[in-house]
């Protein structure tokens, strides 16, 4: 007979999120797909000797997989490409659900998570430009896989280095974002549209990365914005 403790609970493992974005609310990929899909990996683990650490490097994995599969370019590995790296994306989720769900959260394991993320992101984007000129022989692809990769990785180190300033106690509210962006890879890669793929994210970074910066500016004129340290 299983009892509570080792039983998985599904609102244990979610984490606590007051309210959604705009754009998370109307487009509810993280609460209706992302998370749904991670909780059935935690399901099957969670009575075993898996560790949650052990979930993200499977993730970490998944990614430079799918890196590896669209730098090919040719139409069947762009589609594979995809699956893998959304695949990626739900045990990336499932991690923090199991270490919410065991009780298991730790600094070190969140930060882990941040780190193989990033080298995550830009394996896929490298290996979705790198794809895309092989076929097209296109040198603007290149230029253009360069701004994509430089203003998305620029728009995430803003949003923690906001954290870090306004002492955000988490560093995992992006989660939502990155499983919404992950999953119009995915849409871009099924319809055999890699260089929207180099678009979306293009525009998701620039935009981006000019909402924070008018954000933080702005936090200037509110001396209670931040914590005194």
């Amino acid at each position: 007979m299983s009892t509570p403790e080792n039983r998985f609970d599904y609102q244990r493992s979610l984490k606590n999120v007051r309210s959604y974005p705009f754009l998370h609310k109307y487009i509810p990929v993280d609460r209706l797909i992302v998370r749904p899909l991670a909780s059935l990996i935690v399901r099957g683990v969670f009575r075993t000797g898996i560790m949650p650490n052990h979930l993200t490097f499977v993730s970490f994995f998944l990614s430079v997989a799918a890196a590896f599969v669209y730098a090919v370019g040719r139409p069947a590995y762009v589609v594979l490409g995809g699956s893998l790296a959304m695949l990626s994306d739900i045990f990336d989720n499932a991690d923090g659900m199991l270490a919410r769900a065991k009780g298991l959260s730790s600094r070190y394991g969140a930060f882990l998570d941040l780190f193989l993320d990033r080298i995550c992101d830009f394996a896929v984007l490298t290996g979705v430009t790198f794809g895309i000129y092989r076929v097209s022989g296109d040198p603007r692809v290149l230029k253009l896989g360069l701004l994509t990769i430089g203003f998305y990785l620029l728009q995430v180190g803003l949003y923690y280095l906001n954290n870090i300033y306004t002492g955000a106690a988490s560093n995992g509210e992006g989660a939502e974002a990155k499983n919404l962006a992950v999953f119009a890879i995915l849409v871009f890669s099924l319809v055999g549209w890699p260089l929207g793929i180099l678009f979306g994210v293009f525009a998701m970074g620039f935009l981006g990365t000019a909402i924070k910066l008018v954000s933080f500016l702005r936090k200037g004129k509110d001396p209670q914005a931040a914590p005194v340290r």
